[in-house]
């Protein structure tokens, strides 16, 4: 069996030089890498992958890079991805950041040295730093679900807007009309989003939007449980909660069931995206769904086709819509 010895020895540099060039990793420069790319091709050294690889540059693998893998929406997401890639005979590299800056920083350190094809991304964060650093490697980038600031990409993601919009009608055509807003991370647009579809609605029914009535934290079952809690202890509570996401909804179900009241018959709950059908029986929530099989799939159908063009195509945001799912975690109240 060829060793990386081998190679260097063919090519008259140190192995460290080829550990290099093999996991793009380190400055070398133009001419020594195609001494070594040639050695390496020469020598038949990891034929299956190198050795197509080095004529083309490519691994035939691509990355997907989530905040939380554990929930369902994102599973949907990761499954349309895998489809789509396997299809295309390539192979996905799951990453799961937490919306944590810093562990995505340690996944693109290791997309780096692994030299993938291409990155399918839910930024941590509203900055396109990653993006930016993505493309000057020469790695192809696909932003899922969220906008970047700074640096045009290709986008894929669900019309959060519209979502919003179309629950807090809802809830408005109830009679509800102290409607808490509980979001994510205020400084991701997908937040954001949700909650100027949320002002929308209620300027369009000529409400006042209170403030007090909306609330930034995590995209969590924990930061559900913060959000609503603050909101119980206001002098005019909300007679419905608008989850911008599945789990912050379960963790405004769990508060609530701690204080000892129920949806719907103390508090109305809508929610972003849905539950699987085993985590509360009947179906209950009334959501906005986002297509998330076909939201991964559109974004591999968008990086793959970057990836074979020989030009330079535009980048583009593809935006999904959204589906209203009426259920029974809303009802119909009187107010003055």
């Amino acid at each position: 069996m060829t060793t990386i010895r081998d190679v260097a020895k063919h090519a008259g540099v140190a192995p460290i030089t080829v550990s290099r060039v093999m996991n793009n990793s380190g400055y070398v420069s133009d001419a020594t890498r195609a001494r070594v790319e040639a050695a390496a091709a020469a020598l038949n050294y990891e034929p299956n992958l190198l050795a197509s690889g080095l004529k083309s540059r490519r691994t035939q693998t691509i990355a997907l890079v989530l905040t939380d893998i554990t929930n369902p929406f994102w599973t949907a997401v990761a499954r349309g991805v895998e489809d789509g890639a396997s299809s295309r005979n390539y192979t996905v590299i799951f990453g799961n950041t937490d919306e944590s800056e810093a562990k995505q920083e340690r996944y693109l350190s290791m997309l780096l040295r692994r030299r993938v094809d291409g990155v399918l991304l839910v930024p941590a964060s509203h900055t396109g730093e990653m993006v930016g650093r993505l493309r000057a490697r020469e790695i192809e980038t696909v932003v899922l679900d969220r906008r970047v600031d700074d640096i045009e990409v290709d986008i894929v993601r669900g019309n959060s807007e519209q979502g919003a919009r179309a629950l807090a009608d809802h809830l408005l055509a109830l009679g509800h009309r102290r409607i808490g807003m509980l979001s994510g991370p205020a400084d991701i647009s997908v937040s954001r989003e949700r909650v100027a579809g949320y002002r929308a609605a209620l300027e369009a029914a000529g409400i006042a939007v209170a403030p007090t009535l909306i609330r930034y934290d995590a995209f969590t079952v924990e930061g559900g449980q913060r959000m609503a809690q603050a909101m119980l202890t206001l002098d005019s509570p909300p007679t419905a909660f608008l989850a911008a996401n599945n789990f912050i909804a379960v963790g405004v179900m769990r508060t609530l069931h701690a204080a000892g009241l129920r949806v719907p018959d103390d508090f109305s709950l809508a929610a972003f995206d849905d539950l699987p059908d085993n985590c509360l029986q009947p179906p209950f929530l009334t959501t906005a769904v986002q297509p998330a099989y076909e939201l991964g799939m559109t974004a591999v159908e968008r990086l793959v086709a970057r990836l074979a063009s020989e030009e330079t195509l535009p980048y583009e945001e593809f935006v999904l819509p959204t589906e209203l799912i009426v259920r029974k975690s809303v009802r119909q109240v009187c107010e003055e």
